[in-house]
């Protein structure tokens, strides 16, 4: 067993910081053709430390950090608002790739957060108003009712903002990169976050 040219990671390939490398490798991902590349797992946690994860889209993503999109009221939300760390993960089987990433959380201006909204389709935006996100309801026909409720409440395309809605950024504090290769002897490599703006870069074993 042998690995692919393009299927190696050594130090001298590496920006100067995670979100310049992270952006190389999400534009090959692209390239690569990925069925949704910017589908990432999140994890949170609750204030006692109990912790879930869920798939989301990344929407947006530069020198900040990883943003991403929910209803504040949802499980995430509550959990983001009682403890603003989360971690993420993206897998791209095709390319033998994975980043991971943690660090602390906030929310995107409203101003993001309504620039956003704008630009998603009025069925998506209707159904914002009508899904009461991680709670329970009662039957299918209970969110029908409540998206044919909000689509009349709002029959053109003025649908405004939820004001339970909105962004959250992860503003990362570390960020590795994995890239497979042979007998999994991986290349690992971890952005760390140090005082003022620097990052230290280290090689992790697999």
């Amino acid at each position: 067993m042998s690995d692919r040219p393009d299927h190696t990671l050594s130090r001298d390939d590496l920006a100067a910081e995670p979100m310049s490398q992270f952006r190389r490798w999400f534009d090959d991902a692209e390239a690569e053709g990925i069925v949704m590349p910017n589908a990432m797992a999140v994890a949170t946690a609750d204030a006692d430390g109990s912790p879930s994860v869920r798939h989301v889209l990344l929407r947006q993503h530069d020198e900040r950090g990883f943003v991403f999109y929910t209803n504040h009221e949802s499980r995430k939300g509550r959990e983001l608002a009682e403890n603003p760390r989360a971690g993420l993960a993206f897998h791209w089987k095709e390319l033998d790739r994975q980043v991971t990433a943690h660090g602390t959380v906030e929310r995107v201006t409203p101003e993001e957060s309504e620039a956003y909204f704008r630009s998603r389709p009025r069925e998506a935006r209707i159904g914002a108003w009508a899904s009461p996100q991680s709670r329970v309801i009662s039957s299918r026909e209970e969110l029908h009712d409540r998206y044919e409720e909000a689509d009349e409440r709002y029959p053109g395309e003025d649908v405004p903002l939820p004001p339970y809605w909105g962004g959250f950024r992860l503003i990362p504090g570390s960020v590795e990169f994995w890239q497979g290769r042979a007998y999994r002897l991986h290349d690992r490599f971890r952005y760390t976050r140090e005082a003022g703006s620097g990052w230290l870069i280290e090689r992790l074993s697999p």
